[in-house]
């Protein structure tokens, strides 16, 4: 399994791979981008490669380009189209999960989180896109 963590703290995105490498659901390669923007160009450069994500993560509020407006564009450039998409929030952002649920997120996970509640969250949408 190849995900993409999408956090501009480096300590989150070293918080999210070791909680992938603990669910147990095979992860192989973590590719890892600090913003929105990073992400689009990760994206395109992956576009048409023999090995595909099988699952992005997203933080929301990130600088240059937020989670929101990341997975909007990465929508309209029909980068990824069947690569689940799960958010990383705080508690208190209903809005913004309900926006990134209309913009194609999967799911969501809120902070903090135990490696059980990541792998709750991402093991059926792993089986869907089966």
């Amino acid at each position: 399994m190849r995900a993409l963590i999408v956090d501009d703290s480096a300590v989150m995105r070293k918080v999210l791979q070791r909680a992938l490498k603990e669910t147990g659901l095979g992860v192989t390669e973590v590719l890892e981008a600090t913003n929105g923007q990073e992400a689009l160009e990760l994206l395109r450069t992956q576009q048409g490669s023999e090995t595909e994500l099988d699952l992005i993560l997203c933080d929301i509020n990130m600088p240059l380009m937020d989670g929101l407006s990341f997975l909007e564009q990465a929508r309209q450039q029909e980068l990824a189209t069947d690569v689940p998409v799960v958010i990383i929030t705080t508690e208190g952002a209903e809005r913004q999960v309900l926006r990134a649920i209309a913009a194609g997120a999967r799911g969501y996970i809120c902070k903090p989180f135990t490696a059980d509640q990541v792998r709750s969250r991402i093991q059926p949408l792993l089986r869907a896109g089966a």
